[in-house]
């Protein structure tokens, strides 16, 4: 359910070097009680998915992917949701890139949407897997003609000398592939799909007394936990 009153973010002052100590927003958000989850939280995840989508959120599929090498350095980026069900979450990527190699070494990985104007977060813990090559050639073939010779041209990831070099290979690729010819997709590129161990639904409220109701993936079912704020 979509708040009663809209956030207001605290108005950023007008100085030449802002202080973020000084930025509050005032949460003032219905609550997330117990009662009114979903059974899983893939169905949760759905509910507040539509609510984000209706309020007209920019991107609401949007999310912060951090991964971990083997030694335990951590990195971020913003990619995004490209499907999800009980299975869990899909997105799609260079195998070769940084995130790409990480996975390869840690598959442990966290998801975050940041719904910032629905004082809403979704917080996702849990182990990737790639994708079937099949199922990766069926969304490759949805992605505009642009992207699809995009994932070709560029090495994520990877040094690249200039602008030029990075529109040149696209612009070869283009010749090689005119629009309305079908691009067959990278060896290199395809999705990942991550089953959740936990999934955290936090929703912001006045007084910094946020709920913050975690499902917790045990024995094959789901517990549902409150964690303080």
């Amino acid at each position: 359910m979509l708040q009663d009153e809209p956030v207001h973010p605290v108005d950023a002052p007008h100085a030449e070097n802002p202080d973020p100590s000084s930025m509050r927003a005032h949460y003032r958000a219905e609550g997330l009680v117990e009662s009114d989850l979903a059974a899983g939280p893939y169905d949760q995840f759905a509910r507040w998915f539509k609510d984000a989508t209706v309020a007209g959120l920019h991107e609401p599929n949007a999310m912060v992917v951090s991964t971990a090498d083997a030694a335990g350095r951590p990195s971020s980026r913003t990619v995004l949701l490209k499907a999800f069900d009980d299975r869990g979450f899909v997105f799609f990527t260079n195998y070769n890139s940084r995130k790409g190699r990480e996975l390869a070494e840690n598959p442990a990985v966290s998801l975050l949407f940041p719904w910032h104007p629905l004082a809403r977060q979704v917080v996702v813990n849990g182990t990737a897997e790639r994708i079937g090559r099949d199922e990766t050639a069926a969304y490759f073939r949805t992605r505009p003609h642009g992207s699809q010779l995009g994932a070709w041209a560029s090495d994520q990831s990877a040094p690249v000398a200039s602008r030029d070099e990075l529109e040149q290979a696209y612009e070869e690729l283009a010749a090689r592939y005119p629009e309305g010819e079908q691009v067959p997709a990278p060896p290199h590129w395809g999705g990942y799909r991550i089953a959740a161990e936990t999934i955290e639904f936090w929703q912001g409220r006045l007084n910094r007394l946020h709920d913050r109701l975690r499902y917790v993936r045990e024995d094959g079912s789901w517990r549902v936990e409150r964690l303080a704020p």
